[in-house]
């Protein structure tokens, strides 16, 4: 039986609530000051605190921090008939879990008290333990899995060559990641890692970032600038999205990778470049090249080497490693002392389909992580889509079940995020992590269509 105490000073809504819980097999206990609470919890151990916030004598924000001095693992659910940000603050920074205004909704309490027991119930049982340091070595890769396994040969294989590199998977797989690692893993590592979204710029400014241009080359050109092949000599080249590329663009890439030789925007004289190439897509190149969207010279040049990234969805024996490491690097950065995933919520990580890859469960376990109030993360902190508590804003389950394409996939998933962020591009395009141009050319591929005016 799951012991409650209520502290306000109002006696009948702590009759009221008496009657509530009992009514539901709690024990419950009041007291009409903080003082007596403290005093009660002595000997009542209690797990959950229902804390009025504004009381004669000492305030409930005041004695929040000491009821959870006296007993650290109790969950404590403020209530106020007070709607003001200071005291909604205060009372979270304080340690509070649940912070509720009168007058009171039952169901809105109920729910507050369950969250509350639930997480007294995992705290007892066994989950993911959290690393106290993140992981160190691998450069950020991750992964016991069969296809992480061999990955990780072939950039072994492949780091002290000069071959260039092919890095296919979908949006939030690491392609970068496993570009760094080829890099910091070669002879080149005390050069530059110079990156690339050739998906960001519109061709005649992406042909000036790679290339530089000459004083007068365009108005506003009133020096000369280097691009990133001058920037990334003796270094390693990163040009990610490269199937977005032009067709002007791609001709003179060739150029480059053939004779190593490029000519700035508006020079004359070319310029020798020793830098390696190592390029990613997340596009279907081959169905470009049949498409005559990308040249066939170029895709070879280019594919000496190819690495395919699995989503995570086919990887799921990494994601208790993934967790933990993510979890201990986001502890850190956050400030965070996050020291254990319950089984609970790492089962709903497992069962959910992943169409935005580890980015996804990265950003979801930062925000996870910054909400927690605690040591223990609860699926309660992972979104209702997630733990089946609430359905997807699209149709991305029910894309699973059927056999369809990538690109089939990929549009439902776009099409979800953008309906999810209420067409704000700038959310959809940080979820997605692709550039404002590229999804403005998903949405015009795709077809999808929003009423009333895009958000910016």
């Amino acid at each position: 039986m799951s012991k409650i105490l209520i502290v306000d000073d109002d006696q009948a809504i702590c009759r009221t609530l008496q009657i509530h819980f009992q009514h539901q097999n709690h024990q419950v206990e009041t007291c009409h000051a903080v003082a007596a609470g403290l005093a009660r919890l002595e000997d009542y151990p209690a797990d959950v605190l229902v804390l009025d916030i504004r009381m004669a004598g000492m305030s409930g924000l005041e004695g929040l921090p000491l009821f959870k001095a006296r007993r650290p693992a109790l969950r404590i659910i403020m209530i106020t008939a007070f709607h003001d940000m200071q005291s909604t603050i205060e009372a979270m920074q304080r340690g509070a879990d649940e912070y509720i205004h009168k007058p009171l909704d039952l169901d809105e309490i109920d729910q507050a008290v369950g969250t509350a027991l639930n997480y007294q119930r995992q705290q007892g049982n066994s989950g993911i333990e959290i690393p106290r340091e993140p992981r160190i070595g691998a450069f950020n890769l991750v992964g016991s899995s069969q296809a992480m396994r061999e990955i990780f040969k072939t950039i072994g294989r492949v780091a002290s060559t000069r071959a260039a590199v092919l890095i296919n998977g979908e949006s939030g797989t690491g392609k970068e990641m496993v570009a760094r690692a080829i890099h910091h893993a070669s002879d080149r590592r005390q050069g530059p890692f110079v990156a690339i979204n050739c998906a960001a710029l519109v061709d005649g400014l992406l042909e000036s970032e790679m290339f530089g241009h000459k004083r007068g080359a365009f108005t506003g050109a009133v020096k000369d600038q280097p691009g990133k092949f001058a920037l990334a000599s003796s270094g390693t080249l990163f040009l990610d999205e490269v199937g977005e590329l032009s067709q002007a663009t791609q001709a003179k890439l060739l150029r480059v990778l053939q004779e190593q030789e490029y000519t700035p925007l508006g020079g004359c004289q070319p310029c020798h470049t020793d830098a390696r190439i190592i390029a990613a897509t997340n596009a279907d190149l081959p169905a470009a090249m049949a498409g005559g969207g990308f040249r066939e010279d170029l895709f070879y040049r280019l594919q000496v080497v190819n690495v395919t990234l699995p989503p995570l969805r086919e990887r799921k024996g990494d994601l208790v490693e993934l967790v933990q490491t993510l979890m201990a690097r986001i502890n850190k950065e956050l400030g965070r002392n996050v020291r254990t995933l319950s089984l609970e919520a790492m089962a709903a990580l497992n069962n959910y389909h992943w169409p935005g890859n580890v980015r996804e469960l990265q950003n979801m376990l930062t925000k996870a992580v910054a909400l927690c109030n605690g040591d223990l993360l609860t699926p309660d902190l992972l979104p209702g889509y997630v733990t089946g508590n609430s359905e997807p804003a699209g149709v991305i389950d029910s894309v699973f079940n059927q056999s369809l394409s990538l690109q089939d996939i990929e549009r439902v998933h776009v099409e979800q995020v953008l309906e999810r962020t209420g067409w704000h591009k700038g959310h959809a395009c940080e979820i997605l992590g692709v550039s404002r141009p590229r999804l403005q050319r998903m949405i015009v591929s795709y077809g999808l269509q929003h009423q009333g005016n895009l958000a910016s």
